[in-house]
């Protein structure tokens, strides 16, 4: 496990939710406040508060945007469609290891089988964003 896995599940352990523990985790990269980062992640946990987009997969989501975006809101963004493939492939990859990329199938609540617990999504999705920060440097 990477250092940034285990301090991400260490942030989970203490109380944030799964995207903020991932997009946290990264934020010395990218010079940003770890308390706003924590901020701007809240509403993303529990699948967006309704079981949808896995948390940490929407932790991962900030952190390929905040790496690939050019940040200019005066033209619009030209890197939107990159951005969205390159998220295509590595929520593949999840979805392809766990089985889903939805909350509430990862958890089980429907079907009493869990496809893979909160810690080892946050394990998951923060070494896919090192992944694809090493591959895209």
């Amino acid at each position: 496990m990477s250092t940034k896995a285990e301090y991400a599940t260490k942030l989970h352990e203490n109380g944030c939710n799964c995207a903020q523990a991932v997009a946290c985790s990264f934020c010395r990269e990218f010079g940003i406040d770890e308390n706003e980062m924590f901020r701007i992640a809240e509403g993303f946990g529990l699948g967006m508060g309704v079981m949808e987009m896995c948390g940490a997969l929407s932790g991962m989501a900030m952190i390929i945007g905040l790496s690939n975006s050019r940040g200019n809101t005066e033209e619009g963004s030209k890197t939107k469609g990159d951005t969205y493939k390159k998220l295509r492939t590595y929520i593949g990859k999840f979805k392809e290891k766990n089985g889903s990329c939805i909350c509430r199938e990862l958890k089980g609540v429907e079907t009493g089988k869990v496809l893979c617990s909160c810690p080892q999504c946050i394990t998951d999705a923060v070494a896919l964003t090192e992944e694809y920060l090493a591959e895209n440097k």
